[in-house]
């Protein structure tokens, strides 16, 4: 069966166990697409939100990558691990003899603007290579700090004396397992991060969300019914009408006047006759410049 070129957006609740790609690959094969991508990998051991895009989302997918997210982690205080996660080898088992308060003062100290250390064992490439497998050959490399927004922290419940869940709110590229990892340094007795689930990307929530067996027990033709149009990704920027000259020369990469406010981003969505046609930079000379467009709009007359 040739494959299909459909475009849109799935909002896939990832299974514990799975890598982000081979959760993509399944949903892929689910709906025959030609093109597929998700928007920020996920760990095998973590579940929850994994925006998938397909077809023409694809150009648009870097806007989620960027997107704050939101997620449920359980952590594990006293014992220490090489992978910062229940995956890897015990390196300290510490009692643990913080009280609840002092706990909270820890955690609550992670909250704004905070520097971390990626996890020795990530996908995180230096000199082209993912970290891990210089981990795995046990070669040594420098890891660079990073700075990320942690927006919100809040404890929502101990579920023993040694265990926690915390909702986290976080800018692009911050570790959950560097943060329990970090917690535990803190502390003085070590920590892991023993579960993760992504419950929000941007304004994407987990209870829209279908997992794989969901999707598998939906008949073909109704499956592209669960995507989301792909102006979803870029809802946010101002939203352009093109006339009927200036759509031809955007369809045609050239650019064409437009006086509009520029915009905080300083990119516009362009529209034709109510059909999103892609993004475009909106210059301070009164001219939009075409960065992006869908290639499907283009037989459109």
């Amino acid at each position: 069966m040739s494959k299909q070129n459909i475009s849109g957006v799935l909002l896939l609740n990832k299974p514990y166990g799975l890598s982000s790609n081979t959760a993509l690959q399944k949903t892929k094969r689910i709906f025959n697409a030609a093109k597929a991508g998700h928007t920020g990998t996920l760990d095998p051991l973590a579940t929850g939100l994994l925006p998938i895009c397909l077809g023409e989302a694809t150009k648009f997918s870097s806007f989620l990558l960027d997107a704050d997210k939101e997620y449920i982690a359980t952590i594990k205080l006293g014992v220490a691990t090489t992978t910062y996660d229940a995956e890897g080898e015990i390196t300290a088992n510490n009692k643990v003899t913080s009280s609840n308060a002092e706990i909270l003062e820890c955690i609550n100290s992670f909250i704004g603007k905070i520097t971390q250390y990626p996890p020795i064992y990530s996908a995180l490439k230096v000199k082209g290579r993912a970290l891990y497998d210089y981990a795995r050959n046990g070669e040594e490399v420098e890891i660079k700090s990073r700075e990320v927004t942690i927006h919100e922290l809040e404890l929502i419940e101990f579920i023993s004396e040694d265990e926690f869940n915390l909702r986290v709110l976080s800018s692009k590229g911050t570790y959950i397992r560097s943060l329990a990892h970090d917690i535990g340094q803190k502390l003085g007795c070590g920590a892991h991060l023993s579960g993760l689930v992504r419950t929000k990307t941007n304004h994407f929530n987990i209870q829209q969300s279908k997992t794989l067996e969901e999707l598998s027990n939906i008949e073909p033709n109704e499956l592209i019914n669960l995507l989301l149009p792909t102006d979803i990704l870029v809802g946010y920027l101002v939203k352009i009408e093109l006339s009927e000259v200036q759509y031809a020369k955007i369809k045609n990469g050239h650019s064409c006047e437009q006086a509009i406010m520029r915009s905080e981003t300083d990119l516009v969505r362009l529209y034709y006759d109510n059909v999103f046609l892609g993004i475009a930079k909106n210059e301070a000379n009164g001219i939009i410049k075409p960065i992006r467009l869908c290639r499907l709009f283009q037989d459109k007359q």
